[in-house]
């Protein structure tokens, strides 16, 4: 067994991609005092986030007019929080601003080598012993091909690259354009044209909406409907905030699963009826990746856009759906069936992915591995911000890497993984969609648990007891992991008590002439009375059990 002596001698760790994931993977390095390389393809940071109207096979971009899907104090990196000027749901630009302000903040840019590309990662020939990887890597500029060794990995590259293109009944005698949402960057050229989007995905979603503004008409074709989620829930607030919280989730772990779905449904059924608007799927509203969208219901409304079933064949100008009603004169067909996601770089042997599963421990680590030196970093769909959840899985690889973290053996690891594919069996729509979907708070919390930065609130309670409640009825935002454990931050405390300050501080453009109370006694008010409603649920479901035993 070879032996380092990590005080004297870095490990040195290859971080293979620079978006929001790899960001983050090299400041962790950094953090733990390794050695970090980092290897991007494009010319610059930023990797989904940065806008280019130049179409890439495998590498993915937003589209021009993308707004993200989650709030900003949600998605931020749980030690550097996102300035307070920028909008509380940020335009890409904006999230592209704020990854600029991350590696300046932390000098990252000195360990990125752009215009690289990872041509394969294969075990050294002493890996058993070692650990090491053999890196072979392309430069683009010199089209030179070189070798270099690295004691460790880490796999950003994301899993939003190959298009996932269905077969289709007609599809190749369609005569009109046909293009996938990976080429699709913003509507002009698409102007009085007659359009079929396939996919109510966000992505899908997103361009339906847009396309609808200047096409003459488009159609959105649903296999199963879909569950529509406003970005702004009542008050004005950011729905994530209102819904990502601690309390919340004990509440709806109490309850009946559908008690929860039945009045998740109720509340989106009051922005518009899914059933009228012909949305409504057989699903309930947890079984699938929910669809964000702020403009489907008016478009809807307007005749812009009107909903479809299924396709069931292609003619060469138009549409059959299920229902046997057709579209004809269709000019363009956009398909947002998503993407196939893998990891041509490395070898089957260290990491297979068979449409779209992959085993790997905690959604990370390859559990095959003689030595736990190679992680994957941000594959997973959450239901919240991809950021803090790629940070905290960085965290806890660049400890693993050390052996400050001990993972647990093969079978444990399997069972864990096993588990975690049978829960998503039952809990969510049998699609490729649903491979890899997590729970925000509670992946978050496994993942800090492993590396001890897990908040601990118990005792917050009595030394802090602003803070605790603030953590616990309040949203759960990424400065929570920052209070304790390893690499702590000391501005985690003053973050959480100024997060709402910060999340509409943006909106506050035209002064009212009347003074309004401050963000923090508002919001402190507000947990009081969740903690009064949490007492009376909790009170009604220990009474239904007792009920129940009887």
């Amino acid at each position: 067994m070879k032996f380092v002596d990590f005080k004297t001698i870095k490990m040195r760790v290859a971080v293979i991609g620079a978006g929001a994931s790899g960001l983050t993977a090299i400041k962790c390095c950094i953090d733990e005092g390794l050695e970090p390389v980092c290897f991007e393809r494009s010319n610059d940071i930023g990797g989904l986030w940065r806008y280019s109207d130049e179409v890439v096979e495998g590498q993915s971009c937003v589209m021009k007019s993308t707004v993200i899907n989650t709030s900003k104090e949600i998605m931020c990196f749980s030690d550097f929080p996102i300035p307070s000027e920028y909008p509380m749901y940020m335009h890409n630009t904006y999230v592209q601003k704020y990854f600029n302000l991350y590696a300046d903040k932390f000098n990252l840019r000195k360990y990125i080598r752009f215009e690289t590309e990872v041509l394969s990662v294969s075990k050294h020939a002493d890996f058993a012993q070692s650990g090491q990887w053999v890196i072979k890597l392309k430069d683009k500029k010199s089209t030179k091909v070189r070798e270099d060794i690295f004691d460790a990995v880490i796999v950003c590259s994301g899993h939003h690259a190959e298009k996932n293109v269905p077969d289709f009944p007609g599809l190749s005698n369609f005569k009109g354009k046909v293009i996938h949402s990976h080429d699709y960057r913003h509507q002009a050229g698409f102007e009085d044209k007659r359009i079929v989007v396939i996919g109510i995905g966000n992505s899908g979603g997103d361009m339906a909406v847009e396309l609808s503004r200047v096409a003459s008409q488009v159609f959105i074709s649903t296999r199963r409907g879909s569950w529509v989620f406003n970005r702004i829930a009542d008050n004005g607030m950011p729905v994530d905030m209102i819904v990502l919280k601690r309390s919340v989730l004990k509440i709806r772990k109490l309850l009946p699963p559908s008690f929860f779905d039945n009045m998740m449904e109720n509340q989106v059924n009051k922005r518009f009826d899914h059933s009228t608007y012909c949305l409504k799927p057989k699903h309930r509203i947890t079984a699938q990746h929910p669809t964000i969208n702020d403009d489907i219901p008016n478009r809807l409304a307007s005749g812009t856009l009107k909903a479809k079933p299924d396709i069931k064949t292609f003619t060469e100008n138009g549409v059959i759906f299920d229902d046997s009603t057709k579209e004809e004169n269709i000019d363009v067909v956009v398909l947002a069936t998503g993407y196939i996601f893998g990891f041509p770089f490395l070898d089957k042997s260290v990491l297979d992915v068979k449409q779209n599963h992959v085993e790997l421990f905690k959604y990370v680590f390859p559990p095959k591995l003689e030595q736990s030196t190679l992680c994957v970093i941000g594959c997973i769909q959450p239901i919240a911000a991809l950021m803090p959840i790629s940070e905290l899985q960085c965290r806890l690889a660049t400890r693993v890497f050390q052996g400050k973290v001990k993972l647990p053996c093969y079978d444990e690891m399997m069972t864990d993984i096993k588990n975690k594919e049978l829960a998503m069996q039952l809990k969510y729509v049998q699609t490729q969609r649903h491979t890899i979907q997590v729970d925000y708070i509670d992946y978050m919390d496994e993942l800090a648990t492993l590396n001890g930065c897990l908040p601990d609130l118990k005792s917050l309670l009595w030394s802090d007891p602003i803070l605790a409640l603030n953590c616990y009825f309040g949203p759960c935002t990424p400065y929570q992991y920052r209070l304790n454990g390893p690499c702590k931050w000391s501005g985690a405390r003053q973050a959480i008590l100024t997060q709402w300050d910060r999340t509409f501080a943006s909106l506050k453009t035209r002064p009212l002439g009347s003074t309004e109370p401050t963000s923090q006694k508002k919001f402190l008010i507000f947990y009081f009375v969740l903690a009064v409603v949490f007492c009376f649920f909790y009170t009604v479901y220990n009474f239904y059990v007792k009920f129940d035993d009887l």
